[in-house]
């Protein structure tokens, strides 16, 4: 197979030979598995365009399945006496309770997941990853976000929840409460980014800690946003799937693309 690197197209090489899919496990499809009968049904497609037909077909799917719930939430689940009223008393009760420590504390937690800081993580980590011609973990980190985001827009398009009926910090959008988009930022990010490292790299107590850390910025996320006013407690839950769901679909996404690279390199070798 080797033999034959320079008979594949100018575009497959810079994928397979810049981004040795064995280098990272997690991208590795499973033979006979969801990846590989994906990219056997879109045919021979470049690697990049298999990428990105998995990845709006799994964010179609995630958008729809979210927008459902939200229409769940908030015409049903909301409905039952008591069930709203128990969804405002925290908010109320933690804004009755604000300090400027405390207040200047929930900013940091919120903006762990913020408009500065993802952004911020998501250029350094792309940039590098593009230098080094890791095109499929740049890809990963950064569409792991953006697959989050855009579900965290579509739904809010359609599902309409007003914030917690108390003094907000932010001027955000009041018919915008559900789902937590910063809490499904958090986890696809930062549990994102755990899930890369510790499955080529960390070992042992590295990925212990490493995941303390992943899955502890979440839930510091969601009471920042509920303490600022901006979510209720149901929003902050609803953010989790969202940001778990964002994850897999990248992950598949990455893996459907080695397939057809791995498909690719097979009609090669057959050459």
């Amino acid at each position: 197979m080797e033999a034959n690197t320079g008979a594949v197209d100018p575009g497959l090489s810079i994928v397979a030979a810049n981004d040795d899919r064995n280098a990272i496990p997690l991208f590795e499809p499973r033979p006979g598995g969801p990846a590989e009968r994906f990219a056997a049904f879109i045919g021979d497609r470049h690697p990049v365009v298999a990428f990105f037909l998995a990845l709006i077909s799994g964010y179609l799917l995630l958008a729809a399945a979210s927008i459902a719930v939200g229409f769940l939430v908030t015409k049903v689940l909301l409905s039952i006496d008591g069930v709203e009223r128990l969804d405002e008393r925290f908010p109320r009760w933690v804004a009755g309770e604000r300090t400027d420590g405390w207040t200047d504390a929930s900013w940091v937690g919120s903006e762990l997941s913020g408009g500065y800081v993802i952004p911020a993580v998501l250029v350094l980590v792309a940039v590098v990853m593009v230098v080094q011609r890791k095109w499929r973990i740049a890809a990963y980190v950064v569409f792991a976000v953006a697959v989050e985001s855009a579900t965290y827009r579509a739904t809010t398009l359609f599902v309409e929840r007003r914030r917690p009926e108390v003094e907000r910090l932010e001027s955000l959008p009041v018919d915008a409460s559900y789902p937590s988009g910063h809490t499904a930022a958090s986890i696809a990010l930062y549990s994102g980014l755990a899930l890369l490292v510790t499955s080529r790299f960390a070992r042992g107590p590295w990925r212990v800690a490493i995941w303390v850390v992943a899955l502890a910025i979440p839930p510091i996320v969601a009471l920042s946003r509920i303490y600022r006013g901006m979510h209720h407690p149901i929003d902050a839950l609803a953010g989790i799937p969202i940001g778990i769901a964002a994850i897999v679909i990248v992950v598949f996404a990455c893996r459907v693309a080695g397939a057809a690279i791995a498909r690719r390199e097979e009609v090669t070798a057959s050459r």
